[in-house]
């Protein structure tokens, strides 16, 4: 039995859906267990068909296809249902309040619904788990090394001690990618489709385009003649500097970086 005393019902959930953008992507996969005040618990599961194509990259994270949800309910088909099953209670989920959340928010607000999260309580499990067991190099010095770090804060005795960190992980987990470049792709798997390193800029049937937003899927060639704009708007906005130097690679040179090797 949960050991959290509850008021009224918490709904845990969690989401698999098209990307990573709540306020785009699409929910494929939405799994909850409502827990009442004495303890009782709920167990729902909907697999859903999203109305877009489900990326390959998503795929292989959740291993949904478009196959598999091709005859399964829209969001909208179930969304009644989906309410009811949250109505009243409050939400909890693994790092719910960046991502699940507002996912659920948006798929509602499609239609016509308000999941009103505000007015609910949140309990965060990656919230609780940051708090009790902090994720800063000071935690990392003192996990590792079994030692304070003293001059916290300080960028000589910060970037010695990460150095120190590094080595001590080297160390303690033999199946750590020996090289740098192994490494690297370890943290970061990189998709050669993609010209930055989040993915804002993708290759598609060889034209680079913009691979989030209302712009999603259109060429940055054929809106360098049509909207200009839109693209002095991606230099000077709040964007990597490797977009923002692409663009404006474009705008002045009316240069793009090369295509990948296919």
């Amino acid at each position: 039995m949960l050991s959290l005393k509850l008021d009224r019902p918490l709904v845990v959930f969690d989401i698999e859906s098209t990307g990573t953008s709540p306020r785009k992507d699409r929910i494929i996969e939405l799994a909850a267990i409502k827990v009442a005040p004495d303890g009782s618990e709920e167990r729902r599961c909907w697999l859903l068909n999203p109305g877009v194509p489900i990326p390959p990259e998503t795929t292989a994270i959740h291993g949904i296809t478009d196959e598999i949800v091709k005859d399964c309910p829209s969001f909208a088909d179930k969304a009644a249902e989906i309410f009811e099953f949250f109505k009243g209670a409050d939400l909890s989920g693994f790092n719910a309040d960046r991502f699940d959340i507002p996912c659920l928010e948006e798929e509602f607000a499609r239609v016509g619904l308000n999941l009103a999260a505000t007015a609910r309580r949140h309990v965060d499990v990656q919230r609780i788990y940051h708090k009790m067991e902090p994720r800063d190099l000071t935690a990392a010095v003192k996990f590792y090394l079994g030692r304070p770090h003293e001059g916290a804060h300080g960028a000589e005795a910060d970037a010695a001690a990460t150095l120190e960190v590094l080595q001590a992980q080297m160390e303690r987990y033999p199946d750590l990618p020996r090289t740098s470049a192994e490494m690297d792709e370890y943290l970061v798997p990189h998709d050669p489709l993609n010209a930055d390193r989040n993915g804002m800029l993708r290759w598609k049937n060889g034209e680079l385009t913009v691979n989030f937003g209302k712009k999603k899927g259109e060429s940055l060639t054929k809106l360098l003649l049509n909207e200009p704009n839109y693209l002095r708007w991606l230099m000077k906005g709040d964007f990597d500097s490797e977009v923002r130097m692409i663009v404006k690679d474009l705008l002045e040179n009316g240069r793009l970086p090369p295509a990948p090797k296919s």
